[in-house]
């Protein structure tokens, strides 16, 4: 059942819908309990989670064998951090989290053609899943968007569509074609969210069921913000952990409207002048849900934390150096971590998490441009 956050209309999960009447989003609305003994162990996915995800028993879902990704841990400056790496999902992005359970439903629901609008990794995914399952993609993309990015959406069979301006300007555009084809907005979806939530399962499996201390996430939108703490509410409600933990969340100073917003103790995102960043994937002024990111943020116990073009360029090389080739939203995580432990915010017995969100190779174009001449190219 799909609710509306605004009005309280409810619609049922076997009609095809991404928006309320009223014109707000949906929220998924089945009660689920996790439970260790449903678990499959023998699917390695993240579909091992089948039973609290919303998929109609019967129908197959889309998947490419996406999550159960690997959590490693690294000395960073000292101290040893788990870096989860889930820029190895198939498209090269955490994306596909949240794209698999969206595309499976899409496809039960015999949808055809779907329309999307990104910076660069959740249409990748999405193009990607709409050619597993068959169904028409057209992505609206900013046309300053990462050169590998674009070309894993153009070769995975879907219409590319570049928008001149702001990440802004493209989900504007997009509203247009949405009138006649249906909206798979990763934004919007309460199904993405669903899909991501499986993060904090995994994590809380690969860690022998328990719960990190704190998690450190690039958050722009905040579907990866939403999904964990939906994720370790689920946890916490079976009695599998005892306690949530800290949810870190990192954006660009050059586009920080939560991190300002929350400084300020205020529940709505701040009214920011938006400046250019290497962070393209984070690079968001108005996120949709962003009531709702402050608050799991302080719920958690958490804090957001901003960081500079440069800081975020000496993350990338410094992670290269430890052999995590990863895009700049990524690598925020990384220069968020410099920062905590010079301010003295993670203390000597935290266990961190760090995850590691995009590939590099979306980005060679931009890290080409970045590093060129300290490249022997």
């Amino acid at each position: 059942m799909f609710v509306c956050p605004r009005c309280g209309a409810r619609y049922p999960a076997e009609e095809p819908c991404w928006r309320c009447a009223c014109g707000s989003r949906l929220d998924w609305d089945k009660p689920v309990r996790f439970d260790r003994e449903s678990i499959n162990r023998h699917d390695y996915s993240l579909w091992r989670y089948r039973h609290v995800l919303p998929l109609p028993a019967g129908a197959e879902p889309v998947t490419l064998g996406e999550g159960w990704t690997p959590l490693v841990p690294v000395k960073w400056h000292g101290r040893e951090i788990l870096f989860k790496l889930d820029y190895l999902c198939p498209s090269g992005s955490f994306k596909d989290r949240g794209t698999t359970v969206l595309v499976s439903q899409l496809k039960a629901w015999g949808i055809q053609d779907v329309v999307e609008d990104s910076s660069g990794n959740a249409g990748a995914s999405l193009a990607t899943y709409a050619a597993r399952a068959g169904i028409g993609c057209t992505i609206y993309v900013p046309a300053s968007a990462s050169r590998g990015k674009l070309v894993q959406v153009a070769l995975a069979g879907a219409h590319l569509v570049p928008v001149r301006g702001s990440r802004e300007d493209t989900a504007r555009a997009v509203l247009q074609a949405a009138r006649t084809t249906f909206y798979a907005s990763h934004n919007l979806s309460p199904l993405f969210a669903e899909g991501v939530k499986t993060l904090a399962l995994e994590l809380a499996e690969q860690l022998g069921w328990a719960a990190p201390d704190s998690i450190v996430i690039p958050v722009g939108n905040g579907s990866l913000a939403l999904g964990l703490a939906a994720g370790f509410k689920l946890l916490a409600a079976a009695g599998v952990i005892g306690r949530l933990p800290r949810l870190i969340a990192v954006q660009s100073a050059a586009c920080a409207p939560l991190a300002a917003a929350f400084a300020a103790g205020a529940a709505e995102p701040a009214g920011i002048a938006k400046g250019p960043t290497l962070a393209e994937g984070i690079a968001s002024a108005a996120p949709p849900r962003g009531r709702e990111v402050l608050a799991a943020v302080q719920a958690s116990g958490g804090r957001f934390i901003t960081v500079t073009e440069e800081e975020i360029v000496t993350a990338l090389a410094e992670l290269a150096a430890c052999g995590l080739y990863v895009e700049p939203t990524s690598a925020t995580v990384a220069a968020a971590l410099t920062k905590l432990r010079a301010q003295g915010d993670l203390r000597p017995a935290e266990r961190a998490v760090a995850v590691l969100t995009g590939s590099g190779l979306k980005a060679t174009d931009k890290l080409q441009e970045v590093f060129g001449n300290k490249l022997p190219l």
